[in-house]
C-alpha cells in the first residue's frame, strides 16, 4: 500500500509555516495591545484575537458510514483545539458567531482533513469535499446517534448574539469521500493526537446492512482496518505481539533470569516453550472473561510479575536445579499471561470478527520477541562470562541486580495494591459461574502441564544444567 511520502499533516507545509509566522505575530501583537482592550464587552466591539496553548484533554467523536457511492466521516472535536486558527472573539473570551463562519472551514480542512487517510481496500481515497460545518454547545447531544449527528448539520446555527465562551465551544464537520462501493473494506489512518496532550477518539463505524461496530483509542493508532480480513488482522497482532514484548521491561529482565544459567539449546527450548504455553493458556482466557474483573487484579498481577523477577535472580545466585526450571517458567508464564492481556484488552477492536486468530497471532509475536531477545542475550551472556567476568562471580553480580530491580518493583506495585479494599463475593448465580470457568481454566492448566511434562523433562534432563560452566558454578556454590 502506497501512503505516500508527502502525507498531509506529517510535515511541515508551506502553509504551517505561514500559521506559524501569523501565530508568532499575533502573541507579539497580543502582548503590545493588552493594555488598550477595548472595553465595551457586547457583541458590536471590536473583533480581537485570543490564541491558546494545547488542551490537556481532548475528546473526538467520529462517525464513519459508507452510503452507494459516498462515505461519510462525521467529526466532532473541541474547537480550542483549532489552534493558529484566528477566531474572531469578544468581550471575556465570547465567540464572535456572526464572524466565525469563514474561519470554520480552515479549520475542518487544516486540523482535521489533512490528518486522516482513507482507503477503500488497498486504493487511497481522494481529498475529502468539505460538506458542512457548524459550532455546537457543550451540552449539544447530536452525536449519540449518526442519525441524529448528520440531522443535526441542518439544524439553525447558533443564535449570534449568544455568549458562548471559545473554549467550550464544539466543532462539528461532515467529510464526503468518492468511494466505489458501500460494500468494499475500509481502512482509516487518523491523526488526531496533535489536538491536545491527551487525545481520546471514539470511532463508530455503520456498515450497510450490518451492525455498528465502535473503536475507542488513545492517540494515533496507525493504520486501522475497520472490517479486517483474517489475514489482516493476524499479521497486525503479530506485529504487535512481538514490539510488546520488547517494550515490557519486566517480562525482559525475567526472561534473562532465565538465560544467564541456560545458554545451551536443550536447556533453553524446554523453558522458553513452557513459558509461552503457560501465558498462551491465560492470556487466551482472560480475553474470553474468565480473568477477575476487579480493580486490585492489575495491581496484583503487576506485583506477581516483579515476583518472578526476584525470585528466578535469587534463584541463579543460590543454585537453581536445571531439570525443574522448565515448571517454574510454566507457573510464572500463567501470571505474565495475565499481564500480557491488559495491555492486549484495548487492541482487540480492531481484530475485526478474528478474536481467536488474533490471539494466536498474538502470542506468534510474543514468541518471535522472546526468542529475538533469547538469540541476542545468550550469546552476549557468554562473552561476558568468558571475556570479562568468571562464571560463577557474573550470574551473582547479574542476578543481584536483577534481585534489586525486581525487589523495588514489587515493593512499589505491593504498596499499590493494598490500598484496594478486598472484600468477599456474594454468593450469588455470577459466582457459581465465575467458579466453574475457574474450574475449567485449571483443568486446562493442569493437562497442559501435565502434556509437556514428558518431553519437556527428559529434554532439560540432557541440558545437564546448561552445560559444564553451569556444572562448575553448582560446585562451587556447594
Amino acid at each position: 500500500m502506497d501512503r505516500g511520502e508527502n502525507r498531509p499533516g506529517r510535515t511541515m507545509t508551506v502553509s504551517g509555516f505561514v500559521l506559524a509566522l501569523f501565530a508568532l505575530s499575533g502573541i507579539l501583537d497580543g502582548v503590545r495591545a493588552a493594555p488598550d482592550l477595548p472595553g465595551d464587552l457586547g457583541p458590536a466591539a471590536d473583533v480581537r484575537v485570543v490564541l491558546h496553548e494545547i488542551p490537556s484533554d481532548v475528546t473526538v467523536q467520529a462517525f464513519v458510514v459508507p452510503e452507494s457511492r459516498r462515505l461519510r466521516f462525521l467529526v466532532r472535536a473541541p474547537l480550542e483545539a483549532m489552534r493558529d486558527i484566528e477566531f474572531p472573539q469578544y468581550g471575556l473570551g465570547y465567540l464572535d458567531l456572526e464572524a466565525t463562519g469563514p474561519f470554520l472551514t480552515d479549520a475542518a480542512q487544516l486540523w482535521i482533513a489533512d490528518y486522516v487517510a482513507f482507503f477503500e481496500e488497498d486504493r487511497r481515497l481522494g481529498t475529502p469535499r468539505i460538506a458542512a460545518t457548524r459550532v455546537s454547545l457543550p451540552s449539544d447531544r447530536s452525536f449519540a446517534t449518526y442519525e441524529t449527528a448528520l440531522a443535526h448539520f441542518d439544524d439553525p446555527p447558533l443564535d449570534p448574539a449568544l455568549q458562548l465562551p471559545w473554549r467550550q465551544a464544539l466543532l462539528d464537520v461532515l467529510l464526503e469521500y468518492e468511494i466505489e462501493s458501500d460494500e468494499s473494506r475500509f481502512s482509516i489512518d487518523p491523526a488526531f493526537a496533535h489536538l491536545g496532550l491527551r487525545t481520546v477518539t471514539v470511532l463508530r463505524l455503520r456498515p450497510p446492512d450490518r451492525p455498528e461496530r465502535a473503536f475507542q483509542y488513545v492517540g494515533d493508532p496507525g493504520l486501522v482496518r475497520l472490517d479486517p480480513r483474517w489475514h489482516q488482522a493476524a499479521l497486525r497482532f503479530v506485529s504487535l505481539g512481538f514490539t510488546h514484548i520488547l517494550d515490557g521491561i519486566d517480562h525482559l529482565l525475567f526472561l534473562l533470569c532465565l538465560v544467564i544459567p541456560l545458554r545451551t539449546l536443550w536447556g533453553l527450548v524446554p523453558v522458553i516453550t513452557s513459558f509461552t504455553i503457560a501465558h498462551s493458556i491465560t492470556l487466551i482466557a482472560s480475553a474470553f472473561g474468565i480473568a477477575p474483573r476487579a480493580l486490585w487484579f492489575p495491581p496484583l498481577i503487576e506485583t506477581l510479575i516483579a515476583l518472578s523477577i526476584v525470585y528466578m535472580a535469587l534463584e541463579n545466585i543460590l543454585g537453581a536445579k536445571p531439570r525443574r526450571r522448565w515448571l517454574l517458567a510454566f507457573g510464572f508464564g500463567l501470571v505474565h499471561g495475565f499481564g500480557f492481556s491488559f495491555a492486549l484488552s484495548e487492541s482487540l477492536q480492531f481484530a475485526g470478527g478474528h478474536l481467536l486468530t488474533s490471539l494466536l497471532s498474538f502470542n506468534v509475536g510474543v514468541e518471535l520477541g522472546q526468542l529475538f531477545v533469547v538469540a541476542l542475550a545468550v550469546p552476549a551472556v557468554e562473552l561476558l562470562f568468558r571475556k570479562v567476568v568468571a562464571e560463577r562471580m557474573g550470574t551473582i553480580i547479574g542476578s543481584a541486580l536483577l534481585a534489586h530491580t525486581g525487589w523495588h518493583w514489587m515493593t512499589d506495585r505491593g504498596s499499590e495494591l493494598m490500598a484496594y479494599r478486598f472484600r468477599w463475593p456474594a454468593f450469588d448465580a455470577a459466582l457459581g459461574t465465575a467458579l466453574m470457568r475457574w474450574a475449567a481454566l485449571i483443568v486446562i492448566i493442569v493437562g497442559a502441564a501435565w502434556a509437556i511434562s514428558g518431553p519437556f523433562g527428559r529434554l532439560a534432563a540432557k541440558a545437564k544444567g546448561g552445560g559444564a560452566g553451569w556444572a562448575r558454578f553448582r560446585g562451587n556454590v556447594s
